[in-house]
């Protein structure tokens, strides 16, 4: 019988606007290339840049948030597996899932650990260091935990985030699965069309400007190094793009000083296939940085921080410069800029970590068979679980009766 996977979106999937979009059409094409039948609902609205999954052969279906219509959904549609796009949608509609299709495998697809970025940018604005102890402190930690522990799988993105939540929160692997990118191997047909060196020009940012830390890292670039990059550099230009500018970051546009935003780019790959090194002062974040894997695969090394470079290299050095002292980050960003031996290294090191580390076609079949490994000794797996069975029976209960409760004021 044909595995029917039910996938619950925070948002319509934007793969050309952020990389938690990108993630999940990967997801998305992974289950349609091991024949599942998909389906894709969201209660948002859908934006005029959402791709059209439809063209995929993928259902989508508009659904309401605390509303027994999503009930009768699920009841009919039967799928044999559920997906919750973040932990928001897993508190949303969990509970429903577990009730009217208690058979189903859900798992959570986290795209970062939303608890570790905002705890970072909280202690960041307070000028206080990040510490683990702050992690522990927050509700929106508790709030994502217990959505990982109610869920029969959790996909984390990077190594870091995966050493966190066994280390520092004593979550059992069985339920955690390391799972980044998964994208194509870059091969010599792939590398060869790369423009040279010589062929290319300008530094470039790119980002989401919904997503705070991008619109902090711009404001960095432009305050903290842009300035000591065009002494070094003095006829430099930095283009930033990216979707949903506002107007803190159009306001930073200075031609006189090559500062130069461009807003959305149709064709991320082009715009960072035509620059010769990626700029990423990052100060806070979490997961792992679609900028920069895109950067790899498109033979562009970047400069970026610790934060940026976290859970994405494994053993492989940095395919170009991991640097927190913004004038050392300014010096380096444009020595490599002008170094052709140096960028070339960078760019090389940059194919070894994406095929070893990133390439799809060894990393989705061992997925699958984890899922079957599930599948085929569910309720063993549950009982084995037993916080997230404990946390099942006593949270859900306030959720349920809560949406309830929603649901009858609505009426």
């Amino acid at each position: 019988m044909k595995q029917h996977i039910l996938i619950l979106g925070t948002v319509w999937v934007e793969p050309n606007s952020s990389a938690a979009g990108s993630r999940m059409l990967q997801l998305i094409e992974l289950f349609l290339n091991e024949n599942y039948k998909v389906t894709f609902a969201s209660t948002a609205q859908k934006s005029e840049k959402a791709t059209n999954l439809t063209s995929l052969h993928v259902d989508e279906v508009t659904i309401e948030l605390n509303s027994t219509s999503f009930d009768d959904f699920i009841i009919e549609l039967k799928p044999s597996m559920v997906l919750f796009d973040r932990f928001m949608t897993e508190e949303q509609f969990g509970w429903r899932v577990a009730e009217n299709c208690p058979n189903a495998i859900r798992i959570l697809d986290t795209e970062d650990l939303h608890f570790l970025r905002k705890v970072r940018h909280q202690q960041l604005k307070k000028g206080e260091e990040f510490t683990n102890e702050a992690l522990l402190k927050s509700d929106d930690t508790k709030r994502e935990i217990a959505a990982i522990l109610r869920c029969d799988l959790s996909l984390i993105i990077s190594t870091y985030e995966m050493d966190l939540l066994k280390s520092v929160f004593k979550i059992d692997e069985k339920i955690l699965y390391y799972l980044p990118f998964l994208l194509d191997k870059i091969d010599e047909n792939h590398s060869k069309k790369w423009k040279t060196f010589e062929q290319r020009e300008h530094f470039v940012f790119i980002g989401n400007f919904f997503h705070k830390p991008n619109v902090d890292a711009v404001l960095t670039l432009k305050n903290e190094i842009w300035s000591e990059i065009r002494e070094y550099l003095p006829k430099a230009e930095v283009h930033i793009y990216g979707a949903y500018v506002n107007q803190q970051i159009q306001e930073l546009h200075n031609k006189k000083e090559g500062f130069i935003i461009k807003g959305f780019a149709e064709n991320s790959k082009d715009v960072i296939e035509n620059s010769r090194v990626l700029l990423a002062p990052l100060r806070f974040g979490a997961g792992i940085k679609g900028k920069l894997t895109e950067a790899m695969i498109c033979g562009t090394p970047s400069v970026t921080t610790t934060i940026g470079a976290e859970g994405m290299c494994d053993r492989f050095p940095w395919p170009g410069f991991v640097e927190d002292n913004f004038s050392d980050f300014a010096l380096i960003s444009a020595e490599i800029y002008r170094n052709k031996n140096m960028w070339q290294n960078a760019q090389e090191t940059g194919v070894h970590v994406i095929n070893y580390i990133y390439d799809k076609e060894k990393l989705s079949p061992i997925f699958i068979s984890k899922i079957q490994e599930i599948q085929q000794n569910l309720e063993q797996h549950r009982t084995q679980n037993f916080l997230g069975s404990l946390l099942q029976h006593q949270t859900l209960q306030a959720t349920k009766f809560m949406s309830k409760w929603i649901e009858a004021k609505n009426k």
